[in-house]
């Protein structure tokens, strides 16, 4: 199981957006989490790579042309070798053949390759707090698989398959129209260069059938909206005996009632009184890890200030330390007082000298001067 994040998300662009629009979004992150802007930031250096291969990907038309169908899955197969049992592409000429036509793909004598089953999408929604620990869970989806009796073969048992008599095994057969040879799929066995004798009487000669699958799901801490995580091998059985699609979680984190996100940073707004704000003290509140989180708030902090707390936010994504908690001050105004606060408050302003609020004092003083000047 993989965990992966979508290009169009890594590079905050819509799948309809232009290449222009891709290529502006691309330079604008490039040039926030670039290394020589974020020395020794691991997260920082992790990001910068993430972005400049998911450009390097849309920025090419066919590239963009495979990932848009078959998503990470139309090069990871070219990348690994084939190895690790996943169904993929043997190489990028298969995706372009399958995209764009024969053009692209191999000479007739290569016979007709067997077409994976399709990948499945899957729509998952998760707490801040699962994305925060991690979470093992089930799913049950209704998907085909390969049908049992038949062992996905389509055929009947004791029976087989013998060789296409009109296409002679290739699959496609070819017509002359005008000055052009045609080639299209064979009528007969539908593209397979195979006809099943006697047809499995449970699937219907398909060799899959629709049932319900319960598949356990690993999600890591540190995942968030976009992030997808991959099944291999857990998508729709390939038909006559196919290799089957994979299956792709897409994740959706709910709204936190008192953090939003941004990355591994988590944001609150913490209202206090005035009198806090002037004379300084402290708030409370409740950690991810359900520990209390002491905030330091020092005297004279203006409403809309922002306070850090290092290492009390997100967990990397399959890396290693925390973001930071930021705490934006909301400086409150008391709507209703008593008569004895109320006295205590004029005294205090009859012992103003200006000089406690010197952004006031400016302020005024530049009108002032603006207006006698």
């Amino acid at each position: 199981m993989e965990t992966e994040i979508d290009f169009y998300e890594l590079l905050q662009v819509e799948r309809s957006a232009d290449d222009k629009t891709i290529k502006s979004a691309y330079r604008k992150l490039a040039m926030k989490f670039h290394p020589d802007r974020n020395p020794g930031d691991a997260e920082s250096e992790a990001k910068f790579k993430a972005i400049s291969r998911a450009y390097d990907c849309l920025k090419d038309p066919q590239k963009r042309a495979a990932y848009d169908r078959y998503g990470h899955a139309a090069f990871e197969q070219a990348s690994s070798g084939g190895g690790g049992g996943q169904a993929g592409f043997s190489d990028i000429g298969d995706i372009f053949e399958t995209i764009f036509g024969q053009g692209f793909g191999g000479g007739r004598g290569a016979g007709p390759r067997p077409r994976r089953g399709a990948d499945l999408r899957y729509d998952m929604e998760i707490t801040l707090e699962d994305a925060f620990h991690g979470k093992d869970t089930e799913i049950t989806i209704e998907v085909s698989q390969a049908c049992e009796p038949c062992d996905g073969t389509g055929a009947e048992p004791g029976t087989g398959k013998r060789r296409c008599p009109m296409c002679e095994g290739y699959g496609k057969v070819r017509a002359q129209q005008g000055f052009f040879m045609v080639e299209r799929a064979c009528p007969t066995c539908h593209g397979r260069g195979e006809v099943i004798e006697s047809p499995c009487r449970n699937c219907g000669g398909e060799g899959r059938v629709d049932k319900p699958q319960t598949l356990e799901v690993n999600i890591p801490p540190g995942v968030e909206t976009g992030t997808r995580i991959r099944l291999s091998g857990k998508g729709e059985a390939g038909p006559y005996g196919a290799p089957p699609g994979d299956l792709y979680i897409f994740l959706h984190v709910k709204r936190h009632s008192v953090f939003e996100r941004e990355g591994t940073t988590l944001l609150t707004r913490v209202p206090i009184t005035f009198t806090k704000a002037a004379l300084g003290g402290t708030v409370e509140l409740p950690g991810m890890d359900d520990e209390w989180i002491t905030v330091t708030i020092p005297a004279g902090v203006q409403s809309g200030e922002q306070l850090r707390k290092r290492g009390e936010g997100m967990p990397v994504l399959q890396g290693r330390g925390r973001g930071d908690l930021v705490v934006e001050v909301n400086v409150e105004t008391p709507r209703k007082l008593s008569a004895k606060q109320k006295d205590l408050l004029r005294e205090f302003q009859e012992t103003e000298t200006g000089a406690e609020c010197p952004d006031s004092r400016g302020f005024f003083e530049r009108i002032r001067d603006s207006f006698t000047g």
